[in-house]
């Protein structure tokens, strides 16, 4: 099969790790050894904790890569790492120390009861859709076929984020800074 594959990282809670950016970055890594091959990876943004700013600050990235299996494998990995980096699923949007969200799988349009695809919210995220424009530019969303890079321009939720190397806020139409 080989898909190819896009997925969201995001943490606000380090747990027992030393800083945010270690736990991510071996996430990225326990995605290759669990069969996410050709892994490239964007920066780290940050960005305000949404709908409850006053929750810690997360980090956030984007791999794009390849899968050879099916979509309900991947979720079933994605859920695996998370468990083992001590995700709690008890409180929607609760700070959490490990966040792996499918976003597009093969540009593939499904809408299962456990699996809807591309992701419903991401075209909505600026901590999404700015670092999915930096490793997959030429990416259109499946359902709209909008560009990544208008998605981004336009995006509601995350406004304030911003790569860790830039600390210039990037405009929203919304106007509102949020995140989540």
């Amino acid at each position: 099969m080989n898909t190819p594959v896009i997925i969201a990282l995001g943490s606000n809670d380090k747990g027992s790790w030393t800083d945010i950016g270690a736990l991510l970055g071996a996430a990225v890594h326990d995605l290759e050894s669990a069969g996410v091959n050709d892994l490239r990876r964007s920066r780290w943004w940050r960005s305000s904790a949404w709908p409850n700013p006053g929750d810690p600050a997360f980090l956030n990235g984007v791999v794009r890569g390849r899968w050879d299996g099916t979509a309900a494998e991947l979720m079933a990995t994605l859920a695996g790492i998370e468990d083992r980096y001590g995700r709690r699923r008890a409180e929607r949007n609760a700070p959490r120390t490990l966040d792996l969200d499918l976003i597009d799988f093969g540009g593939e349009i499904r809408e299962e009861a456990d699996l809807v695809l591309p992701h419903p919210r991401a075209a909505e995220r600026l901590f999404v859709m700015g670092p999915l424009a930096e490793v997959a530019p030429d990416w259109r969303d499946p359902v709209s076929g909008r560009p990544v890079s208008e998605l981004a321009g336009t995006a509601r939720i995350g406004c304030d984020a911003v790569p860790l190397d830039d600390q210039t806020p990037h405009s929203c139409r919304c106007g509102v800074a949020q995140s989540g």
